[in-house]
């Protein structure tokens, strides 16, 4: 895992616990489909840090903002531009 509950919540700027639940869902959530997106097996995805942990506070922040209406094609989008240079042609 790239992106903690603590540091979620930091960067959501969430200061109380009663959503804490919610954002762990988003957390796994988002690296659920960072790796999908990436294609990465295990191993090599938790090797890798500083742009897949972006994409996952990206997502984080997307799907907390877009809570009632998240368009998951214009997120897979954003993320496979962002995460072009990882992402493997196949699994």
């Amino acid at each position: 895992m790239h992106v903690t509950l603590e540091e979620a919540k930091a960067y959501l700027r969430v200061d109380f616990d009663d959503e804490d639940s919610l954002i762990q869902d988003f957390i796994d959530s988002a690296e659920e489909k960072v790796r999908d997106i990436t294609r990465l097996s295990s191993e090599e995805y938790e090797k890798e840090s500083s742009i897949i942990k972006m994409a996952v506070l990206y997502t984080i922040g997307y799907l907390n903002e877009h809570r009632e209406n998240a368009d998951h094609n214009e997120l897979s989008l954003t993320l496979r531009a962002l995460l072009s240079g990882k992402r493997q042609e196949a699994f």
